[in-house]
């Protein structure tokens, strides 16, 4: 399904609630009375959406380091290592998110913990598990960039 094939519904969901997903026990109860749909379309209708690749999650955003500690990581992975490495990393639950770049430090990702020692324990247990350094970059300055953006439909 292309983005194109999106009923209205479905496109005022992804449209509306980028920057507004309800404050409450059940934000999709919120959001199904705003579209006049059920609690239960709005559910199936993203989880749908993000097993076809349309959204890839659906979450809030904190700004780094206001609830818990984070850090960015790196590391030189061989290619031959790469997929084992990076799923390795993926298990830890400390791990947001990891990705290849074209770079000597081709694995990067996020470490998210309540505190700097836990960050600290993860980024050791990585390295243990890899047999490779981690190179661990610290946020010195913030920028929010905000990713949600008006979707055109064709």
């Amino acid at each position: 399904m292309s983005r194109s094939q999106l009923d209205h519904t479905e496109q005022k969901l992804l449209n509306h609630f980028q920057h507004s997903l309800p404050l409450a026990s059940r934000p999709y109860q919120k959001i199904a009375e705003q579209l006049g749909v059920s609690e239960d379309y709005v559910i199936a209708t993203l989880k749908r959406l993000q097993q076809q690749g349309i959204i890839s999650r659906v979450g809030p955003v904190f700004y780094p380091n206001r609830v818990g500690c984070s850090t960015l990581a790196a590391m030189a992975v061989p290619a031959a290592r790469l997929d084992e490495v990076a799923d390795m990393v993926s298990r830890f639950e400390e791990v947001n998110h990891n990705y290849q770049r074209e770079h000597d430090y081709n694995l990067w990702f996020v470490i998210t913990a309540e505190d700097r020692e836990s960050i600290d324990r993860v980024l050791e247990d990585i390295a243990e598990a890899s047999g490779l350094d981690v190179l661990d970059l610290p946020m010195q300055e913030d920028y929010f960039i905000d990713l949600g953006f008006k979707l055109q439909w064709t």
